[in-house]
C-alpha cells in the first residue's frame, strides 16, 4: 500500500465500550492518555459523575497542566441517577440535556482530536436522552475526530454506526467476595 493510499484511509473512529463487566472507562481513559501523550487534544465528558473525589479527575488536572498536554475532564452531572421505575428527577434531566448540549458544540466545533463521552451509553439507556439525537451528531462530527462512548447497554443503532465495539463482560468480580471499592483500582 502506498503511503497516498495509508493517509487517505485514515479517519476519526467512533468507538464503543460496553457491556457488564468493570473497565469500559478505565480503557477509554487509557485510550485518552495514550492520544494525549501522542501530542493529542483530549476531552473527556462525563455525563454521570458527580462532584465526588475521584483519581482520574486529579490525573486529568495534573496532566493538563503539563506543558504540551491537552488534556481536559468535565463533569457534566452530579452523581448516580435513580432508575428501575421511578421517575427520573427533573435536575438529573435538565444537566443530561445542559450536558449533550455542550457535548454537541465541542464535538461539532472541531477543536479536538479525542472526546470520550463517558457514561453516555447510561444516560440513553435510561431514556434521559434519545439516541438518534445522539447518532445525528456522530453521522455529522469532523472527519478527523475520535469518539469514545461508554456505558452499559450500547444502543443497536449507535453500535451500527461504530467503527470499534467492544464489550466488557463480568468474569469474576472482588464485590461478590464482599471487598469493597478500591481507591486507584475502582475510583
Amino acid at each position: 500500500m502506498t503511503q497516498e493510499a495509508v493517509e487517505g484511509s485514515r479517519k476519526g473512529l467512533l468507538l464503543i465500550h460496553t457491556g457488564a463487566g468493570k473497565g469500559k472507562t478505565t480503557a477509554a481513559l487509557g485510550t485518552a492518555l495514550r492520544a494525549a501523550g501522542n501530542g493529542m487534544r483530549v476531552l473527556v465528558l462525563q455525563f454521570l459523575k458527580g462532584s465526588w473525589h475521584y483519581g482520574e479527575a486529579e490525573a486529568a488536572a495534573a496532566l493538563n497542566a503539563l506543558p504540551g498536554f491537552s488534556f481536559e475532564l468535565r463533569k457534566l452531572g452530579r452523581g448516580f441517577v435513580k432508575v428501575g421505575g421511578a421517575e427520573a428527577d427533573p435536575e438529573d434531566l435538565r444537566m443530561v440535556e445542559e450536558g449533550w448540549a455542550q457535548a454537541e458544540e465541542e464535538i461539532l466545533r472541531g477543536d479536538w482530536d479525542l472526546i470520550v463521552l463517558d457514561e453516555i451509553l447510561y444516560v440513553i439507556s435510561y431514556k434521559m436522552l434519545d439516541p438518534e439525537r445522539v447518532a445525528e451528531v456522530m453521522r455529522r462530527k469532523p472527519e478527523m475526530l475520535h469518539l469514545i462512548l461508554t456505558g452499559r447497554n450500547a444502543h443497536p443503532l449507535l453500535m451500527e454506526l461504530a467503527d470499534t465495539v467492544t464489550e466488557m463482560r463480568e468474569v469474576k468480580h472482588a464485590y461478590q467476595k464482599g471487598i469493597l471499592a478500591q481507591r486507584g483500582i475502582e475510583y
